[in-house]
């Protein structure tokens, strides 16, 4: 199963498990446009991916909440390759407060960028899919789509939800050979997950080791943080898979947190 000149698109990937699963698929030989807001980012990320793999990486701009700037980055990378084959929604962000004390204008803006943004690129990608006969789309969810914690409301609701999307896009791609697949990893030591271990010591009254032994890695059977690595891993196999017998499936990857 291989990847070669495959079209793909990774919202959030000039950094962290975006960039890790771009790497991957550059090094399989794709050609992986690089979604992100701000496109020096993208494109010093893409030039280094270039040069590193035996495929091709190239910067986009984009808000994924945004419908406009969506629809701008998509084409842009039709103008430059022909169609999109992959897309990898994997753009997001982490808020946590209790129910509370949760600014409703923290909560929107959390389920934009996971929730419109994956309806968005999917609606703006999907057309040059069903076009082809072919194409897959893969949501980054969590552990938090199948499990909830403490302070996570909104993240928790916008993880589950990309289940049901997945599930829908699934059902209405099948005639036209989309399938689409949620990763669910674990905690991955990103920047993203750095900056909870501070913000859940204070609300929950902890030390930040605590937070990271018990809160982060106490339900793992070998207390290890998922890595990137291994989430790219996973993206590859649901991209590169050659039927449709995984479509609307969740992948969990979590070093046994969550077992279902």
């Amino acid at each position: 199963m291989h990847l070669k000149n495959k079209i793909c698109l990774v919202t959030g990937a000039a950094r962290g498990i975006g960039e890790g699963i771009a790497r991957r698929f550059v090094a399989d030989g794709a050609k992986v446009a690089i979604a992100d807001l701000a496109l020096k980012d993208a494109t010093s990320t893409a030039a280094a991916l270039s040069s590193a793999g035996t495929g091709e990486a190239i910067g986009v701009a984009m808000d994924v909440t945004d419908e406009r700037s969506v629809n701008e980055g998509v084409r842009n990378v039709v103008d430059k390759w022909g169609t999109i084959d992959i897309l990898v929604s994997n753009a997001g962000i982490q808020i946590v407060h209790p129910i509370e004390n949760f600014p409703y204008s923290d909560w929107k803006r959390l389920l934009a960028i996971h929730l419109d943004g994956a309806f968005l690129t999917t609606k703006a990608c999907i057309p040059h899919m069903y076009r082809q006969g072919f194409g897959t789309i893969i949501y980054m969810g969590s552990v938090h789509s199948k499990e909830a914690s403490r302070l996570k409301s909104a993240y928790v609701t916008a993880k589950h939800g990309l289940l049901g999307l997945a599930r829908v896009v699934s059902k209405e791609g099948a005639a036209h050979g989309v399938r689409a697949n949620v990763i669910c990893p674990g905690f991955v030591r990103t920047p993203l997950v750095e900056k909870q271990i501070p913000e859940q010591a204070h609300d929950l009254g902890i030390s930040e080791e605590e937070v990271v032994k018990r809160v982060m890695l106490g339900e793992t059977v070998d207390q290890e943080f998922t890595t990137i690595e291994d989430v790219a891993e996973i993206a590859h196999l649901f991209a590169a898979f050659p039927t449709n017998a995984l479509t609307g499936q969740s992948l969990v990857v979590s070093h046994g947190w969550y077992m279902g």
